[in-house]
């Protein structure tokens, strides 16, 4: 993927829309928006499907 192509794992939203944070995962390049970066470390089960691997991410330990 190129910068012009990037767009969030998440939602699909392009860099034109969002900014985006740039991720490498598997030895490729992936993008994900602020508003869904929670999700990647809470709830990464959410991006089955749209994140290769995701499958096998466990969610962040909560120490509040």
């Amino acid at each position: 993927m190129t910068s012009q192509s990037a767009q969030c794992v998440a939602c699909g939203r392009s860099q034109k829309e969002i900014p985006l944070i740039s991720i490498s995962f598997q030895d490729k390049n992936f993008w994900i928006c602020p508003q869904h970066l929670p999700v990647l470390i809470h709830n990464p089960q959410l991006l089955i499907g749209k994140l290769p691997g995701a499958e096998g991410m466990t969610p962040a330990e909560h120490h509040d």
